[in-house]
């Protein structure tokens, strides 16, 4: 009888575990950029990840993106791959298209699948931006989905270099744990060389109790370009922390490669690296 227990203890240990990394699996796809930073990101505007983050922030800067991402989890093996492109530049509307592969564990077995995100954003003012984004999700078994929501978010520009933001996430229930509903407010500063940002997580939905994830992070360019990065997270589903380093090298135009590697101290002790190829004109 105690065997038994334990056993059923063990399982339903592992269950949780494999259901708070399935609500956390599409909100942790990042760039490298984002990566390096923590998952800091959402206030910034500087990468086509703003398609999956606050969409409100691509109209931040006037100009069109196409970035080729690619990441992998050394330990737990999740993978993800995908292509953003970004028009921010032919009229005030900006648009973006994203789309990733995805591979990714759970309590039955692996699932591939598809994530696709169609996204626009308006500057209502020069210091008031707005935008929503539409995503479409299919899984294969055993995480079988095929379900579509929806983003809504707004950003504050307050000068050239400060910008805070609220974005809303998965509006629509779809009853599927990978896209359950959550919130982000987050905030933004670049001086010439130097970026920081801040983003706080809340998700009321997926657990009894209120679940908060944190991440700050910083960045560098040393010599006009080769940026550093650096970040911290805490996922309030781990119950962990995880730290974020990043380099890249940066083309006049804007272009370039991004490398980003994050470790995590305890909880699922993640080793995940990430690839991104970016093209960026003004």
């Amino acid at each position: 009888m105690p065997c038994r227990l334990t056993l059923l203890l063990a399982l339903s240990l592992s269950t949780a575990v494999y259901a708070q990394s399935d609500v956390e699996d599409l909100r942790d796809i990042q760039s490298a950029r984002a990566y390096g930073m923590g998952g800091a990101y959402r206030a910034l505007g500087l990468g086509s990840e703003a398609v999956l983050g606050n969409p409100a922030a691509m109209a931040l800067w006037k100009m069109y993106r196409m970035e080729l991402h690619g990441s992998w989890d050394t330990m737990g093996k999740d993978a993800f791959g995908g292509v953003s492109v970004m028009d921010a530049k032919t009229s005030d509307l900006a648009a973006g298209l994203d789309y990733h592969i995805l591979s990714l564990r759970s309590g039955e077995g692996r699932a591939t699948g598809h994530f696709s995100t169609l996204a626009f954003a308006l500057p209502i003012t020069p210091g008031v931006l707005i935008g929503t984004s539409i995503h479409y999700l299919r899984l294969n078994e055993p995480l079988r989905s095929n379900a579509s929501t929806v983003d809504v978010g707004i950003l504050l520009r307050f000068s050239d270099s400060l910008t805070t933001g609220f974005s809303a996430h998965n509006l629509i229930d779809t009853n599927n744990a990978e896209l359950t509903r959550y919130y982000s407010l987050h905030a933004g500063y670049l001086t010439g060389l130097l970026t920081l940002a801040a983003d706080v997580r809340a998700d009321f939905e997926s657990q009894a109790q209120r679940v908060l994830t944190y991440s700050v992070g910083a960045e560098y360019i040393l010599g006009q370009a080769l940026p550093v990065r650096m970040g911290y997270s805490y996922d309030g589903f781990q119950k962990a922390s995880q730290l974020g380093v990043g380099v890249g090298f940066m083309t006049e135009g804007g272009g370039g490669i991004d490398l980003g590697y994050r470790h995590d101290l305890g909880g699922q002790k993640g080793r995940l690296l990430a690839l991104t190829i970016k093209l960026q004109v003004g």
